[in-house]
């Protein structure tokens, strides 16, 4: 599908410096997101001028520094080179994100919020009424966006690296449903629940168990998943008592209700905890 030649940029932008590395216009409308951890707590200065750099031979569409606003890197009509994949990056807009160094390379909420703002923003401007999240690399490479769909990938899928690191790659469907709920679209999670269910052995369940694992190492729940990369009995366990904690019904089943408690629990201990260290430092002065 070619591209539109009335592409224009968002106008969350806060500040602009545009990279020269980049592939000029692309061949392909826009039908892909792909958010991207920067590895770094970096301003959008610093971002900006990261990307001029000619050897670095990277750049992306938008970046968000970390404290939420918003850098203009490559036109949004033009390809940036974000994502180690050609084919990927002639469709999506490609988002860098400030995160922790270290993994799961954590994004602070107004980096997350400013994420869904955006996402917002990108699908009203390309005709969406949807964000997708499938949560597995093969179903998502070969699907083919309806009308009004626009799709999430990630980096990870296209070279041997970790981006956009766990945080953000097991919030993707909360992010999803978020943007899609503010575009006046059904959300709908009918196809995580087929695939994320007691006796499922796939990416989308490995995913959704290291969620599980987070709320087990928070001490929000008490009982370990399987180790094994399937969805047994102990798994099926772990998710009751994430819906208890979650105060959601408690049956077992992985729906949208459950993943948006999921969600919660860990945002909110998260930010509870980034709350306690920023009030620690501010009393030591």
């Amino acid at each position: 599908m070619k591209a539109r030649n009335n592409m224009s940029n968002s106008k969350l932008v806060n500040y602009t410096k545009l990279s020269p590395n980049h592939s000029g216009k692309r061949i392909h409308s826009i039908d892909r997101i792909t958010p991207h951890c920067v590895v770094g707590q970096c301003s959008v200065e610093t971002l900006g001028n990261i990307f001029q750099n000619t050897a670095c031979e990277a750049s992306c569409n938008y970046g968000i520094g970390y404290d939420g606003r918003v850098l203009l890197c490559v036109d949004e009509g033009n390809r940036s080179w974000c994502s180690s994949s050609n084919a990927n990056d002639q469709r999506a807009v490609t988002i860098e994100c400030a995160s922790d160094t270290v993994a799961p390379y954590t994004m602070n909420s107004k980096v997350y919020n400013k994420l869904v703002d955006l996402c917002v923003d990108i699908c009203k401007r390309n005709g969406k009424t949807k964000l997708l999240w499938f949560g597995n690399e093969d179903k998502t490479l070969n699907y083919s966006p309806k009308t009004g769909e626009m799709v999430l990938t990630v980096h990870r899928w296209f070279a041997n690296k970790s981006c956009p690191g766990d945080w953000l790659y097991n919030r993707l469907g909360n992010l999803a449903d978020e943007v899609t709920a503010q575009l006046g679209g059904k959300t709908t999670n009918t196809e995580v629940e087929e695939m994320i269910k007691y006796g499922s052995h796939n990416t989308a369940t490995l995913a959704f168990k290291k969620q599980l694992i987070t709320l087990y190492n928070m001490k929000i729940i008490k009982t370990k998943v399987d180790n094994s990369n399937g969805f047994g009995n102990a798994t099926l366990k772990a998710v009751k008592e994430a819906q208890r904690a979650g105060k959601v019904t408690v049956d077992g089943i992985v729906g949208e209700k459950t993943i948006n408690a999921i969600y919660h629990l860990i945002n909110d201990c998260n930010w509870a905890k980034d709350k306690k260290i920023a009030n620690a430092k501010k009393a030591l002065g």
